[in-house]
């Protein structure tokens, strides 16, 4: 035993055992933890340019020739990766579209009729693509409620729902749940904004 040791009268078996620290993640680690636990798949952007780029490879890793735009504000990224833009969706065209707000404490995406109109998420093809920037981000669905009420005072949106799953698992359709699973196998474009 050291003479520290003996003076201040502590034992080894207390200096051997780690203590335990909480870890603090910023909000956009957090999100990105949970998000990909959950399976969603997550692509990072410093510029507009590798949010085209990313696009492209994302469309060309699954065969996609077409596309369905929620947002119309997205289709000069479409238009710059010779997507066809379909005018309505069917069941195996991928949706691409923006998001109200990236949820950190749980990795959910929440959505608003701004984006959705009147349609169910449940209603929509499996295959999303969510382009969002890192000003989205906030800590809990509260703030992201809030958020919504803030930014859009002039007129409420309706039709509020979250994306909580990225992986499809048809086995859990029951007739308990059927019609109400909302998971979509989802691609994030994350542009850095801040």
């Amino acid at each position: 035993m050291s003479f520290f040791k003996k003076l201040f009268g502590t034992s080894e078996t207390e200096d051997s055992t780690p203590q335990k620290q909480d870890i603090k993640l910023d909000l956009d680690d957090l999100f990105v933890h949970k998000f990909v636990k959950k399976g969603g798949k997550f692509l990072y952007c410093a510029s507009m340019e590798e949010v085209i780029d990313n696009f492209k490879n994302v469309i060309l890793e699954n065969n996609w020739s077409s596309i369905y735009l929620l947002d119309k504000k997205l289709s000069s990224i479409c238009s710059q990766n010779n997507v066809q833009v379909l005018d309505t969706f069917k069941h195996e065209t991928p949706i691409f579209t923006t998001c109200e707000h990236l949820i950190a404490d749980n990795g959910d995406i929440l959505f608003s009729s701004n984006q959705l109109k009147s349609t169910r998420l449940q209603e929509f093809p499996d295959n999303f693509i969510v382009f969002a920037t890192t000003s989205q981000l906030v800590k809990d669905t509260g703030q992201g409620l809030t958020g919504i009420k803030v930014n859009r005072k002039s007129s409420l949106p309706t039709n509020i729902c979250a994306i909580k799953n990225y992986r499809i698992d048809k086995s859990e359709d029951n007739f308990l749940n059927y019609g109400n699973n909302n998971s979509k196998n989802l691609y994030l474009l994350l542009l850095e904004d801040l």
